[in-house]
């Protein structure tokens, strides 16, 4: 029945990395022990004043729709954590509450790239970028970063990128695989060049909150353009909600407008329940959030030293998320030495290449794990190298 689904659907390829984490699934299942490095999820609980305010919501019948943008409340709590945490100033009339970031971004791509237009890519890149621009009907531009840099934005080969086709630009920082944070003049660059090209750059950055070795500066306050950025967020990440499904947009408001009138055909809006305890978690006690930005800091820090002392093992250090982007000196493509090291050694990495063709090679670790699980992922990684 495959005549029945359009070319859009059909041309859209599963991802790696949910290849990889049904894998582990079915192995988990027959009682494999396995240690799991693939998957970007916190592996803390959400706090428990945002727990509690979500049951307060639901028990005083705040279980109805909300207006599609979301609740007046939440979008104000977005705008002033964005000025507070990035230096972005957008007003609450351009901010648009969704289902987890990736609605935001699929929405933005939705109102922003036409048919045959061009969305650039800078990659490695998370790879729902590029399913979402097949669904468009749009076409993704990978724009492939130096490996020999580390994967660092290189502002040059973006701005050459551009053309008369060129809708939108993706900047995600931190970056998603490779926890780099992209340079503020590499930024401001690539944000000119777009608003000469009257195009957009969206902003993902859902991790601005996990940075452990600088201050976190949005894209839109680097830069003189800001009607030409819409910057992409989360409570996710920062504050382990991935299930509560809480993500926004903020941008310029003919934006914020138009995502806000397509979004009644797509999901109409966020749980209400949820919406308040996204509201819970950015006007809350943020200690929580400070105690797991430790820990993943202290988990970075051992990643990066473990990989430097393993030979055959290269890593870049990253700026912030929970991901270290690495290099295995392995025969194979790393489709295929990430499924026999879970077959064989036991150990989780989502494959490189499912973050574009610059990460071919590659494979992505996720520090969402517990130190003791980490040392062990190591162990086995390093006697794998040996056994190859």
């Amino acid at each position: 029945m495959r005549h029945l689904l359009t070319d859009r659907v059909r041309a859209v390829e599963p991802s790696p990395i949910r290849s990889m984490f049904d894998l582990a699934e079915a192995a988990a299942a027959e009682g494999r022990d396995l240690v799991r490095l693939e998957v970007g999820e916190p592996d803390f609980d959400t706090p428990e004043h945002v727990v509690e305010a979500a049951h307060e919501a639901a028990r005083s019948g705040r279980t109805h729709y909300t207006p599609n943008a979301g609740i007046r409340p939440l979008r104000e709590a977005v705008s002033e954590a964005t000025a507070r945490e990035s230096g972005t100033e957008v007003p609450p009339e351009g901010v648009v509450v969704t289902n987890g970031a990736m609605e935001a971004t699929y929405l933005v791509a939705l109102a922003t790239v036409g048919t045959d237009e061009e969305y650039l890519l800078p990659t490695p890149t998370y790879t729902n970028y590029f399913q979402q621009t097949d669904l468009v009907a749009g076409r993704a531009v990978e724009v492939p970063m130096p490996a020999s840099t580390g994967f660092e934005l290189d502002a040059d080969r973006v701005v050459e990128a551009m053309g008369p086709d060129t809708a939108a630009v993706m900047l995600c920082s931190p970056s998603n695989p490779t926890g780099r944070v992209h340079d503020p003049d590499a930024v401001r660059a690539v944000v000119e060049a777009a608003a000469d090209h009257d195009a957009v750059v969206v902003a993902d950055e859902v991790y601005g909150g996990l940075v452990y070795d600088r201050e976190f500066v949005g894209t839109a306050a680097l830069t003189d353009h800001p009607e030409h950025v819409v910057t992409v967020g989360s409570c996710s990440k920062t504050y382990a909600m991935t299930g509560w499904r809480v993500g926004w947009l903020a941008g310029p408001r003919w934006l914020a407008d138009a995502v806000t009138k397509v979004r009644e055909a797509v999901t109409s809006c966020t749980a209400t329940p949820s919406q308040y305890a996204a509201l819970a978690a950015l006007t809350g006690p943020q200690e929580p959030v400070r105690e797991m930005r430790d820990r993943f800091e202290e988990r970075r820090d051992y990643v990066v030293e473990r990989a430097a002392g393993v030979d055959g093992v290269r890593c870049p250090r990253p700026d912030g998320a929970f991901y270290a982007f690495l290099e295995l000196d392995l025969p194979g493509d790393d489709v295929a030495v990430a499924e026999r090291l879970l077959r064989e050694h036991g150990v989780v990495l989502a494959p490189g290449s499912a973050f574009g063709e610059a990460g071919a090679g590659w494979h992505r670790l996720s520090f969402a794990n517990g130190l003791d699980r980490l040392e062990v992922g190591f162990d086995r990684l390093e006697r794998a190298l040996s056994a190859f």
